[in-house]
């Protein structure tokens, strides 16, 4: 893996996935990349589309390195705005340095980052210098009432999303 990271970053890349289906009959572009100016291009959109929302909610996940240990970092970072704008996958593990657009977008306190059990990716950001300013982790905001557990699943927000909608059982767990 470390190699192939190595590569990418001398390399430079970009990646566009033009429908990539999500679920149901939602489709999504894709942008991956390590590409500063690519991520910069696509920051610039976010906050374009985002100066006329009346709530500035971007949905963010990170990956981590398969470290297990002191040494594990982020590696990728998603973001989106709608689905009608494309999700970013920013590869930090394989840009070749920072990019000041897309850390100052994320410690902007104008945005409200949203993500599901994201203290560990906030703790992982931390370990590279990135900071989200305003962040909401959706499993602990909207917490299953019945809730028997720590922590709900992500299984148990979804089902309560969708309680009037009669899945199977099979249907439910995919």
């Amino acid at each position: 893996m470390l190699q192939e990271d190595q590569l990418l970053q001398a390399m430079g890349f970009t990646r566009e996935f033009m429908e990539v289906q999500a679920h149901g009959n939602t489709m999504l572009h894709l942008i991956h990349t390590n590409d500063l100016h690519k991520a910069t291009t696509t920051i610039e959109q976010y906050e374009r589309h985002l100066q006329f929302e009346r709530h500035k909610i971007v949905g963010v996940d990170v990956k981590y390195t398969n470290d297990h240990d002191e040494d594990q970092k982020p590696a990728l970072v998603q973001l989106s705005v709608s689905k009608d704008h494309p999700v970013l996958l920013f590869q930090l593990s394989a840009a070749d340095k920072n990019c000041t657009k897309f850390d100052n977008f994320l410690a902007d306190p104008r945005y409200t980052f949203v993500g599901f059990s994201i203290d560990g990716d906030i703790e992982m950001l931390g370990r590279v210098g990135l900071e989200i300013a305003h962040f909401v982790d959706i499993q602990k905001e909207w917490r299953v009432p019945t809730a028997t557990k720590p922590l709900d699943s992500l299984g148990d927000v979804s089902g309560i999303l969708v309680h009037d909608v009669e899945l199977t059982n099979a249907e439910r767990s995919r």
